[in-house]
C-alpha cells in the first residue's frame, strides 16, 4: 500500500460534510484525511505493538 493512497471513501465524505453544513468539499481534502487517518492508525499500531498484540483495536486509538 502506498503512503499516499486514500483511505477514505471519498463520495461519503462529500456527503456527509454537505449534509452536515450545505458546504462543497475541495478535491484536496480526501488527501489530507487520508493522511491523518493513516497517522492515526500508525499510532494505533505502536500502542498494540507495545502491548505486545497482533490485533489493533479501538483501545489503541487513543
Amino acid at each position: 500500500m502506498s503512503d499516499n493512497e486514500i483511505l477514505v471513501v471519498v463520495s461519503k465524505l462529500k456527503a456527509y460534510i454537505n449534509a452536515k453544513s450545505g458546504m462543497n468539499t475541495s478535491g484536496t481534502v480526501a488527501a489530507r484525511i487520508s493522511e491523518i487517518v493513516q497517522r492515526e492508525c500508525d499510532k494505533a499500531i505502536e500502542n498494540a505493538k507495545n502491548d505486545r498484540r497482533k490485533t489493533v483495536m479501538d483501545r489503541d486509538f487513543t
